[in-house]
């Protein structure tokens, strides 16, 4: 499925219409995408601290859904901008490409 179809087959699911970035259906969506990636984030902690690092199936499967939740906060929140999925992929590569370029992939700040 590539990028803006599924930022437009999501819109079904949206309790909230588009909003407008003070209502409460964007906050929600903001708040929603830090907390999914918070339990990401939880889950792979818990697999090196109890497990050394080495994910089960059930592991990877569990992260796998978490992460599809990340990507449906992140495409809500995207469509609420007006901002196709397909351009926040495409400009991130292009940023990264740019950084891998210069030798700055590591490093701290937005415009190194």
């Amino acid at each position: 499925m590539k990028f803006d179809e599924y930022q437009k087959a999501i819109i079904k699911y949206d309790t909230f219409s588009k909003c407008s970035l003070s209502e409460v259906g964007f906050v929600e969506k903001v708040l929603g995408l830090t907390g999914e990636a918070g339990e990401t984030a939880d889950k792979i902690k818990k697999i090196l601290r109890d497990k050394n690092g080495e994910a089960s199936d059930e592991d990877r499967e569990a992260i796998s859904k978490e992460l599809g939740d990340v990507l449906w906060y992140l495409a809500s929140i995207a469509r609420y901008l007006d901002i196709p999925l397909s351009e926040v992929a495409e400009k991130n590569v292009s940023k990264l490409e740019d950084r891998y370029s210069r030798n700055k992939i590591h490093g701290s700040g937005d415009e190194r």
